[in-house]
């Protein structure tokens, strides 16, 4: 049975470093059911490349600019704006000037807490190991798309 709980920034817990980037989880999926929130921030110019993956993605721009590619197309989501990724669709972004902050939510499925837990365990500091990195992503569902 799932029960009821409130989060607020005195009891968020320690952000992730996922890449260089913090990611705080705010509800799990064991939380809720059907879906996980984040709160991520991003320094200018890192993001995730092009991907897919088999769960829905919605992210909110919280604050900043966020350059955003959905199947080849670009665009540009400043603050307040809403972005939904369907399952299966390939899809990047870029965090703009100065960062960014993006509310993440990811759907039924996801595998996107354990992907950022398991970046923040085995692939720490700056400099990347990528071979590990994929097998990370393979682990938790993501495929990268050349």
């Amino acid at each position: 049975m799932k029960k009821p709980f409130f989060t607020s920034p005195s009891n968020y817990p320690e952000p992730l470093n996922v890449l260089g980037d913090k990611i705080t989880v705010l509800a799990r999926l064991d939380q809720i059911g059907d879906y996980a929130i984040t709160l991520n921030f991003g320094h200018e110019g890192n993001g995730p490349p092009p991907h897919t993956h088999p769960w829905d993605e919605t992210f909110f721009v919280v604050k900043g600019v966020v350059h955003f590619t959905i199947d080849g197309e670009a665009k540009v989501a400043k603050e307040g704006t809403l972005v939904h990724f369907p399952a299966g669709s390939v899809h990047s972004f870029k965090f703009g000037p100065g960062g960014a902050h993006l509310l993440e939510i990811s759907g039924r499925g996801s595998q996107a807490v354990e992907m950022f837990t398991a970046l923040d365990r085995d692939v720490p500091g700056p400099v990347q190991d990528g071979a590990i990195l994929a097998e990370v992503l393979r682990r938790t569902g993501v495929e990268l798309v050349e």
